[in-house]
């Protein structure tokens, strides 16, 4: 608004020039530089002062995120292992800053600041204490675990929650000179306390009490959060206001391009949807979505469409707040504004020796002609990467010299291995300005996540408004997440280093990462990763291993099973269990299993429907004793007989266990 006075001012003053007498010209001169010096005061104690209300509104207020934060930094305490090991939390022994009495202090921040996030998956019942201002009387009070039950007022559900096993909350806590977080307890273990400073703001520091407003807001925002209808209606506000539509039905043929967005003058895109039914699934990700801005050398956005959409491994997958698909429409309401121009078009990648079809694709753009302020805006960035790190090497979402902030990370980790996926212990880091802001406890962890593989935890792909789980496959060795930075968006001056680790230690494990890793910049990008054939081709694996925690299993009448080491059958007589082998392509695989041996086994054999896969075997033996690898045979997958039945007898009077430890699968036909 200062901008736009100033330039106001210069155009009065060439309309008194042309238009006005020599000796009017001073006088009236006087009187607009006054009301100009008045109202660029009031902007300037207004732009000084911190709005809580509008810190809120920013969970929801998408045309605000190119805006910069100048001087804002954002870091974050967390229970990262500060030997650079795993012990993230495990033992709580880097969960608290020190000890006062019986209680243990979480954070002692130095205001002015605000916290935008508070996480763990691992909240009790113990009380927290906020402590505002250095006054011995804590302000607020709460059960940890009620921070995200979405019980407490203005705790609520979608503002705070659990999904993903993962505890979150995104509800703004400013204070004004400090506050010390303090847990009544005696046992704190994971967690992350993300926060902004605000030097040079005024801040009222939180009070609990809220005006009706206040209260009308808080409802309202944990409402579009919870009941997540993803449209552009909500994201025409402010500069993105009185959107107009620029709509183009078209087939893309293998091998061409078409533009789909084209303007010579300065403006935003507010939205983008293009409906290309079931086109962009699969295996092999040939159509890329191309952007530029300002007729820049290298496209702000350049990746495989499904990829910047949020598929997972060719599937949809994705649909949050901004981002994703819904139904056959791939969405995005991510404002991109430009200052003079922009270019945005679908690019069909030819295969040699490949069959390709024909897309028919409807399109629709939703854009306004309010160009981009320079001074205060960043133009929309997207970089594709893809990329086995070497050992010992973090994997790089993004690493760049400039100014701006950082606004979302989407992310696919493909083990190169079978097992568990240990490759997602790794931390995320942030170096910005030249010093570590931030330190994650874990990859799921970044996602608001917790507790891969485990049953209703981090378990498979699960969307929520800005963050979630795109897949999670152990058969596969594959997940992946994503996560949008609203309130939380992180501002650089200078620069800008933000990896992932893949562990659980030392970047040992194999891993094939792709990201794109999005924010506003100042500066146009200078290079880019070309998406080769190899690089937008999904990677299959042909070693799988299944794990008892996530198996699917069906009972057969009076079958009975327990969670144990493994996956105890257990049986009287002669019982049968059907395990699910999903996930997998279909083919011929080699089949084995590890199991137990001990004084209480029994005797079991592998069926496949009716068709006897190996004969019946003993698990019964003096000494406990784990089989590991056994083969027994070979196996047919298709989407008809995608399982394998145990059966299970007795051996003598007493009951007998089969204990199953893992099942495996090699691709036998190339």
């Amino acid at each position: 608004m200062l901008n736009r006075l100033i330039e106001l001012s210069e155009m009065v003053k060439i309309f008194l020039k042309k238009y006005l007498s020599m000796k009017k010209r001073p006088l009236i001169l006087f009187i607009i530089s006054f009301l100009l010096v008045l109202c660029s005061t009031q902007i300037y104690a207004q732009n000084s002062r911190y709005q809580w209300l509008q810190e809120l509104e920013n969970l929801v207020r998408a045309d605000q995120l190119p805006t910069y934060r100048p001087n804002q930094l954002i870091e974050q305490i967390s229970s990262y292992d500060r030997t650079g090991k795993n012990d993230d939390g495990f033992d709580g022994t880097y969960s608290y800053i020190r000890k006062e009495g019986m209680h243990l202090v979480i954070a002692d921040l130095k205001g002015p600041g605000v916290i935008n996030r508070i996480w763990t998956p691992t909240p009790n019942d113990d009380t927290l204490a906020f402590y505002f201002d250095g006054e011995k009387r804590a302000r607020l009070r709460i059960r940890f675990s009620d921070l995200f039950s979405g019980k407490v007022f203005p705790f609520l559900k979608g503002i705070s929650g659990n999904e993903i096993g993962g505890f979150y909350t995104y509800m703004p806590i400013p204070y004004k000179k400090s506050l010390k977080i303090v847990l009544e307890g005696d046992e704190i273990l994971f967690q992350q306390v993300q926060y902004r400073n605000l030097p040079n703001k005024e801040v009222s520091s939180w009070t609990g009490e809220f005006s009706q407003d206040e209260k009308g807001k808080i409802k309202q925002i944990a409402q579009q959060y919870a009941e997540l209808v993803p449209s552009v209606e909500p994201f025409a506000q402010g500069r993105s206001s009185n959107i107009q539509i620029t709509e183009k039905t078209f087939v893309l043929e293998p091998g061409n391009e078409e533009g789909i967005f084209d303007v010579q003058n300065g403006g935003r895109i507010v939205g983008i949807e293009i409906d290309g039914g079931t086109a962009f699934e699969g295996l092999q990700k040939d159509v890329l979505l191309s952007a530029i801005w300002d007729e820049e050398n290298i496209e702000a956005i350049y990746a495989p469409l499904s990829d910047f959409f949020g598929y997972a491994y060719g599937k949809k997958a994705m649909r949050s707040l901004l981002l994703g698909t819904r139904n056959q429409l791939n969405y995005s309401y991510l404002p991109m504004p430009f200052d003079r121009s922009a270019e945005l078009k679908l690019i069909y990648k030819k295969r040699s020796q490949t069959s390709q079809s024909p897309i028919s694709l409807e399109v629709k753009v939703y854009h306004t002609p309010v160009a981009r302020i320079p001074k205060s805006e960043g133009k929309f960035y997207a970089v594709w990467r893809r990329e086995i790190p070497e050992t010992g090497k973090n994997y790089q979402f993004l690493k760049l010299n400039g100014k701006g902030h950082y606004v979302g990370t989407l992310q696919w980790a493909q083990g190169l291995r079978p097992g568990m996926t240990l490759f997602f212990e790794g931390d995320d880091r942030t170096i910005i300005d030249g010093e570590q802001r931030l330190h994650g406890t874990g990859s799921e962890d970044y996602y608001n996540g917790g507790w891969y593989a485990l049953l209703d935890r981090w378990d498979r792909g699960i969307s929520l408004p800005i963050h979630g789980s795109l897949d999670y496959s152990l058969p596969m060795a594959r997940t992946g997440g994503y996560r949008l930075f609203m309130t939380d968006k992180m501002p650089f001056e200078k620069e800008i280093d933000h990896s992932m680790e893949h562990g659980p230690e030392g970047n040992e494990f194999p891993v094939d990462y792709t990201s794109i890793a999005m924010f506003y910049g100042a500066q146009a990008l200078t290079s880019r990763q070309e998406p080769t054939d190899e690089l937008r081709e999904v990677y299959i694996p042909t070693l799988h291993e299944y794990f008892p925690q996530l198996m699917e299993i069906t009972l057969g009448s009076g079958a009975e099973v327990k969670q144990g080491r493994g996956l105890q059958i257990i049986s009287d007589g002669h019982h049968t269990v059907r395990i699910a082998l999903s996930d997998i392509p279909e083919g011929t695989y080699k089949l084995s299993l590890s199991y137990l041996e001990n004084k209480n086994g029994a005797e079991f054999a592998v069926w496949q429907r009716q068709k006897e896969i190996s004969n019946w075997r003993s698990s019964k033996s003096d000494h406990e004793n784990k089989v590991e690898k056994k083969e027994v045979g070979s196996v047919q997958i298709t989407n008809q007989t995608n399982s394998i039945t145990i059966h299970v007898r007795k051996q003598g009077e007493e009951k007998g266990v089969f204990e199953l430890d893992r099942i495996f699968l090699e691709k036998i036909d190339q």
